[in-house]
C-alpha cells in the first residue's frame, strides 16, 4: 500500500495476542510502565499513582483480503461496541477474574475472553482504515 491512508476490507484470520487492553497515558496514549504503586509515562513524562491509570483497547489482528495477509492492530473506544464496555472496565473484570482464579501475570486474559473474542472476531469481514 502507498503512504496515504487507506479503507481495507478483510477478514480476521486470527487474534495475535490475549492482552486487550493496555494502561496509556492520557496525555499521549502510549503505555505507561507500572509499578506496585505509581504509574509513568516514559514518552511525555506524566506519571500518577496506579490505580488512576486508565487503559485503552488494543487487539492485534492478522487479516486476509483476496491478495494479501496483513498485521493489524486496532486501539482506542471504537472497540467499545464489541466488548460491550470500556477498557477501563473490562480491565477490572480481567483483574478480578486472574484474582479469583490465582493468576499472577496482569497482561493475560482469561482464557473464556479470549475464547469469547476469537469467536467474535475469526471469520468475519470488517473495513479497517489504515
Amino acid at each position: 500500500m502507498g503512504g496515504g491512508r487507506a479503507l481495507l476490507a478483510a477478514s480476521v484470520i486470527s487474534i495475535q495476542n490475549s492482552c486487550f487492553t493496555y494502561p496509556a497515558c492520557e496525555s499521549c496514549c502510549s503505555r505507561l510502565s507500572l509499578d506496585s504503586r505509581r504509574f509513568n509515562c516514559l514518552k511525555c513524562g506524566r506519571t500518577g499513582e496506579v490505580k488512576d491509570a486508565r487503559y485503552r483497547y488494543r487487539l492485534s489482528l492478522k487479516v486476509a483480503d483476496t491478495n494479501d495477509l496483513f498485521d493489524i492492530t486496532v486501539f482506542g473506544s471504537c472497540l467499545d461496541p464489541f466488548f460491550g464496555v470500556t477498557a477501563d472496565n473490562l480491565q477490572r473484570y480481567i483483574q478480578d477474574l486472574n484474582q479469583l482464579s490465582g493468576e499472577t501475570n496482569r497482561d493475560t486474559s482469561p482464557g473464556v475472553l479470549v475464547q469469547a473474542v476469537e469467536t467474535c472476531f475469526i471469520g468475519k469481514r470488517f473495513i479497517f482504515g489504515v
